[in-house]
């Protein structure tokens, strides 16, 4: 079915203004088309009366095409004067734009500051600067130079640790040695018969 119920756009003093001014300039630009017409046929009418030898009567066409001409003199201010009130009108509505667009800014800054909590903010500040106050204290310690004597403790700490891991690192000592006695040593049986040398053959 359409949009039946279309809101029509609401029509300010500005825009009756602006219309009615162009309205007037629409119209000067129509009376300045005919007085520039007007001011053609008097010079031709000059010039046609003056070749008839009618002086006085070309005289007369000279004068009224002169007041033609500060006619449209008048009328070419009117229409710069329109020009400037329409350009004003334009330049105006532009810098009330601007205008509410830095009020609706303004007014968002304001809301978002209304949101912020200046106790927090300086909570938070005072947080960040005991942070980095921290910080530069564990910083200036580690950067501090050591004296001879905290040299030499951790020197000899140091080598009382690598004492402590080479005697970890040997192998397990045996819990009895073995003497002569108790080795075994591996010997041939004694024999229990007189050995008999073998018989002789004499040839």
């Amino acid at each position: 079915m359409g949009n039946l119920f279309v809101k029509k756009p609401k029509i300010t003093d500005v825009d009756r203004a602006i219309l009615s001014l162009k309205t007037q300039r629409r119209k000067l630009a129509q009376y300045q088309q005919q007085l520039e017409a007007v001011i053609e046929a008097e010079k031709q009418a000059a010039r046609d009366l003056i070749r008839d030898k009618k002086k006085e009567r070309a005289l007369l066409a000279l004068k009224k095409k002169k007041a033609q001409e500060e006619l449209l003199k008048q009328v070419d201010t009117w229409v710069i004067n329109v020009e400037q009130q329409l350009q004003d009108i334009e330049l105006s509505s532009k810098q009330k734009a601007v205008f509410e667009s830095l009020k609706a800014g303004n007014s968002a800054i304001k809301a978002i500051q209304s949101e912020i909590n200046l106790e927090d903010v300086q909570k938070l500040m005072d947080d960040t600067e005991e942070a980095k106050a921290y910080q530069d204290e564990i910083s200036a310690i580690l950067g501090e130079k050591l004296s001879t004597e905290d040299e030499e403790e951790i020197l000899a700490e140091f080598e009382n640790l690598e004492a402590q891991v080479t005697i970890q690192d040997l192998p397990e000592t045996p819990a009895s040695v073995p003497g002569p006695q108790d080795e075994k040593l591996d010997l041939p049986d004694v024999p229990t018969k007189v050995p008999v040398a073998p018989d002789v053959v004499v040839q």
